[in-house]
């Protein structure tokens, strides 16, 4: 029994991994985040964003949003909405917000580097994010593990 278990978690974490999203699935989905921006104005598409089941949703790819001060105005995966992350530091030390505020800032959009808390590992892996500014002081992005 032991044996059939241990291959069932393997087969289970295999089909996990082999299903985690690409770089481009990420920044594809942060581009039709934008466009629905546009179509629907920044709070309409923010309001969205915070839905655990939409379209903007699918596994671990969704999309985030926070404001130039750090402050999360959308996140479909943890409680995590009206909280200053500005500060925040990953256990690499990576003050991931604000390196995600600055990238849009200084570029408009691009990928940015850190770790985060793994859905399926239960540890902080490496994930890198694509984020793009919406509206004035707005940005939304989506991320990918880096396995």
């Amino acid at each position: 029994m032991s044996r059939l278990f241990k291959l069932g978690a393997s087969i289970l974490l295999c089909a996990t991994f082999a299903n985690a999203s690409t770089q481009a699935e990420a920044e594809a989905l942060v581009m039709k985040g934008v466009e629905f921006c546009k179509k629907v104005g920044v709070s309409a598409c923010v309001e969205e964003f915070n839905k655990p089941e939409s379209e903007f949703v699918n596994g671990d790819l969704y999309i985030w949003a926070n404001d130039f001060d750090g402050i999360i105005t959308a996140h479909p995966k943890k409680p995590l909405k009206g909280k200053n992350l500005y500060r925040y530091k990953d256990k690499a030390g990576n003050q991931l917000f604000k390196n995600f505020i600055d990238k849009v800032k200084a570029d408009g959009s691009g990928w940015v580097d850190y770790v985060w808390d793994h859905p399926v590992k239960g540890e902080q892996t490496p994930k890198t994010s694509f984020v793009i500014g919406i509206g004035e002081n707005q940005l939304i992005g989506a991320g990918v593990y880096k396995e």
